[in-house]
């Protein structure tokens, strides 16, 4: 069909869900570039950006008309306060995002969408370990798999 995508949308759904989905990096920082303003690098910023970047198009080419950031920069001292976070958590270098998937459809769309995860250059934590959210990296973790277990 004319000027709809492979999951159905058209071009002015794909503008109306752009509109809807930029996460910001206030969305991202969560109030912790102000709290943790002395260890925010200039190398964390721009991680940052480019997290937001690829999770704004994941959120876009899913369809997503929204999407809360459940976990975004995490400080060594906010980390060290997570159940089970890792002492290496990709969260801590603003190289990772937890997006607010309450009923499983993003992680869903993702796992079906390998190929697209491939070409924004993001990994996803598999859905089992991450109930209520979906956790993607802009580093592939040390499998090197698309779709990893933690």
């Amino acid at each position: 069909m004319p000027g709809v995508d492979a999951i159905g949308n058209s071009a002015t759904d794909r503008r109306l869900t752009a509109a809807r989905t930029m996460l910001t990096l206030a969305d991202y920082f969560m109030g912790r570039d102000i709290d943790h303003a002395h260890e925010l690098t200039a190398e964390l910023l721009l991680n940052a950006r480019d997290t937001v970047k690829r999770a704004n198009d994941l959120l876009r080419l899913a369809g997503r008309a929204s999407c809360p950031v459940n976990s975004g920069w995490r400080p060594h001292a906010i980390n060290a306060t997570i159940p089970n976070a890792s002492p290496r958590s990709r969260h801590l270098t603003c190289q990772a995002v937890d997006l607010g998937d309450h009923d499983g459809t993003l992680d869903a769309w993702c796992i079906a969408h390998q190929d697209a995860l491939a070409a924004l250059g993001l990994w996803l934590e598999h859905p089992s370990a991450t109930p209520g959210w979906c956790h993607v990296q802009i580093v592939p973790p040390g499998s090197g798999r698309r779709v990893f277990m933690p």
